[in-house]
């Protein structure tokens, strides 16, 4: 027990449509302190988005993840959020916000392998 951490995480939404508050579940941002661990998985399902709305390109919506990778790794080239530590890019990841893309309300656990977390809850929440 002693190895075990407390971590945080939020799903990734896509809103298509914000104003008909419609949404499906297309990643994780995970955070844990103690591990110093931030990470963000996402995926697209083409067709899922499709069936939302075919207004939305692929491309550009992958690039706006892309670019929430970036920050979660804290890489320079995603601005100055980048360069925030990483409890502060967590919060402004996690953020709510009424754009196309959001994230839920945060939820907790504990670890002891924060990636082995953010792949289950991927799988669990994104892909199943």
């Amino acid at each position: 027990m002693q190895d075990k951490v407390t971590f945080e995480y939020a799903i990734i939404r896509l809103v298509p449509k914000v104003e008909r508050e419609e949404f499906f579940n297309v990643g994780v941002i995970l955070f844990s302190k103690r591990k110093k661990f931030l990470g963000v998985k996402y995926n697209v399902d083409p067709q899922k988005l499709n069936a939302f709305s075919c207004e939305l390109e692929l491309d550009t919506i992958n690039n706006y993840l892309k670019s929430w990778e970036l920050i979660s790794k804290g890489d320079t080239s995603a601005g100055k959020i980048g360069q925030f530590e990483i409890s502060d890019r967590f919060r402004w990841l996690a953020a709510s916000r009424s754009t196309i893309i959001q994230s839920s309300k945060t939820h907790c656990g504990i670890t002891d392998n924060p990636e082995h977390e953010l792949q289950a809850i991927f799988k669990k929440h994104v892909l199943d």
